[in-house]
């Protein structure tokens, strides 16, 4: 028998930025156009909410306590946020995606590191959106000089309220030049599109936000008429041959600036024929969960990468080159791998699955 199927994990997005920088906004945008996701939020306090993401965005504000200082980092600890991410992500809760909103003086670092220190199996990183106001960004950096190193630390840096930046161009350069390898992407009033964080239609197979499927399957009607999909690009990448674990990572460690989700299955032929491997990346952030093959699956690589600024085609050739139809495995090439496979049960990587040779 094979092992127990991975719990649906729920991807946890933190969102940060100064005061006015838009946060509210753009979740309230979230809210309104998730494509019938529904959203659970921590907003600034001991609280978590359940919130539909068809329902008045206003129910936000009504139904939240606000922290006397309004910093979560400050407030609660690792194991405190655990219960509320508990709530959150019980099955019974029907939640797709949480979104913690940092208060405007949060660090983000210290959110970060309560969401990846969870011990809760039903949730996965999702990523750090940091919210800047592009029309104050210089007087913003001259009073909070830590900007900087809030933008280093950002997977998705969203650069509103560009149409008020008399410098619009200057400002998105500047904020490129902040980042490590986050994407950046332009956006007036928050409006971003909000696939570009979480599934908007859920299906029963999904790693962490994105499904394989459901990337380019869109309706041609008004619904997504105001959506920002020229924000950002993205690659859609199968395989029936196999890849090389060796090539794979050294792909993965050397992918570029503003590619800031991968996802998908990928079968590593004679390296393991007992597992294929999910995998999920969020920004720096990396993880793989091996699971078993059932009888019926189609042995192959489904992958989807999304970035801005990203050159697909060249992505898409790098890909074409971890292709390898060996047929026997280097007992050793699944090292690098398995240093991205958490044990459930531990919070570091494990030894490993075990793996079924050729």
């Amino acid at each position: 028998m094979g092992p127990s199927p991975r719990p649906r994990q729920i991807p946890v997005i933190v969102l940060a930025g100064f005061l006015g920088s838009g946060k509210t906004t753009l979740l309230n945008h979230l809210l309104h156009h998730g494509g019938g996701s529904r959203i659970g939020a921590i907003v600034n306090d001991f609280g978590a909410i359940e919130i539909d993401a068809m329902a008045v965005a206003g129910a936000l504000g009504d139904s939240t306590v606000s922290l006397g200082n309004g910093c979560l980092c400050c407030a609660v600890d690792a194991s405190e946020l655990d219960v509320y991410l508990e709530r959150l992500a019980h099955p019974a809760a029907g939640i797709d995606v949480i979104v913690i909103e940092a208060s405007g003086i949060a660090e983000p670092r210290e959110l970060v590191r309560m969401v990846l220190a969870s011990e809760h199996p039903g949730i996965v990183y999702g990523g750090l959106v940091e919210v800047v106001d592009a029309a104050e960004f210089d007087d913003t950096r001259a009073k909070h000089p830590e900007i900087d190193r809030h933008l280093a630390l950002a997977d998705l840096v969203v650069v509103n309220k560009l149409d008020r930046a008399p410098d619009a161009g200057r400002v998105l350069d500047l904020v490129r030049s902040l980042t490590d390898r986050a994407a950046v992407v332009p956006a007036r009033y928050g409006r971003i599109d909000p696939e570009f964080l979480f599934d908007c239609r859920p299906s029963e197979e999904r790693v962490g936000q994105l499904s394989f499927d459901d990337l380019h399957d869109h309706s041609d009607g008004d619904e997504h008429a105001g959506h920002l999909h020229s924000a950002y690009d993205s690659l859609s990448f199968s395989s029936e041959v196999p890849l090389d674990p060796r090539r794979l990572m050294q792909f993965l460690d050397s992918r570029p600036e503003g590619l800031y989700r991968i996802k998908g299955y990928v079968d590593f032929g004679p390296y393991d024929v007992r597992n294929r491997y999910a995998v999920h990346a969020v920004g720096r952030f990396l993880r793989f969960y091996p699971e078993r093959w059932a009888a019926a699956d189609a042995r192959l690589t489904q992958l989807v990468l999304i970035g801005s600024g990203i050159d697909a085609a060249a992505l898409g050739k790098e890909l074409e080159v971890c292709k390898s139809d060996a047929p026997h495995a280097d007992e050793h090439g699944m090292w690098g791998v398995l240093r991205y496979v958490r044990d459930p049960e531990d919070e570091h990587p494990q030894e490993g699955p075990e793996l079924g040779l050729a």
